[in-house]
């Protein structure tokens, strides 16, 4: 690939993935608030964000922090929290025909639910590019970094977090992201089956079960649907 091409590609992916890396800075600057606050250093903090870098099991392992840390229980719950990667890393890997092998490894290993939903938005379109993957990725992943250090480091001067409404910006981050997937009813009924699911769940469950237990509900209805249309038809 030609290096204009290549630079092309690289500002295509930054200019698309800088909206949601604006829209989570406030997820990691409370998760750096939340992680000072149980104890962790600025340097604790950077390496989990830079080393997990899943927000999702980062919070849930901040829910169970005690000292001494119990490390099958963040394991476990990091695992839980994480089994959706596999389904998205095996859709991604379906777009990755451009990719060389040695390339697929690290784009899976800095695979987040942004990134991932745009580059599936971008295969629907044209083939995804490593330049283009590299565009959303490099950003995302700074920006999550750097917003956990902010967060380490000045969120204790701001008190509770929850009352600026920085909390709020985790679910509508998922908001945008489910809607730009909504293909109608089948979709509709994708949703509704994963949260019942996780809502049952949680209720009934102690852990972090409900989040598979969602993502397991929402598999099965989405390939029971093409099924089922067949069916009415």
């Amino acid at each position: 690939m030609r290096s204009d091409t290549v630079r092309r590609e690289l500002l295509d992916g930054t200019r698309t993935i800088i909206p949601l890396v604006l829209a989570a800075l406030p997820i990691g600057f409370v998760f750096g608030t939340v992680a000072a606050g149980n104890g962790l250093s600025p340097l604790e903090t950077v390496l989990m964000s830079a080393l997990v870098f899943a927000g999702g099991s980062q919070f849930v392992a901040m829910d169970l922090w005690t000292h001494p840390a119990s490390w099958s229980a963040l394991g476990l719950a990091a695992l839980l929290v994480n089994l959706r990667h596999i389904l998205m890393g095996a859709s991604l890997e379906r777009s990755l025909g451009l990719f060389r092998p040695w390339q697929k490894l690290p784009t899976l290993l800095v695979m987040a639910d942004e990134n991932w939903a745009l580059a599936e938005a971008r295969a629907r379109q044209k083939p995804l590019t490593p330049a283009f993957y590299l565009g959303l990725a490099l950003p995302f992943y700074c920006g999550w970094v750097l917003a956990s250090l902010g967060g380490a480091l000045f969120g204790t001067l701001l008190g509770d977090v929850a009352v600026y409404g920085l909390d709020f910006a985790f679910p509508a981050v998922f908001i945008v992201l489910l809607m730009g997937f909504w293909k109608g009813r089948e979709t509709g009924l994708i949703l509704i089956a994963s949260a019942v699911a996780s809502l049952t769940v949680h209720s009934l469950v102690p852990g972090a079960w409900y989040i598979a237990a969602g993502a397991l509900a929402g598999l099965v209805v989405a390939v029971a649907a093409p099924g089922l249309r067949e069916i009415r038809a």
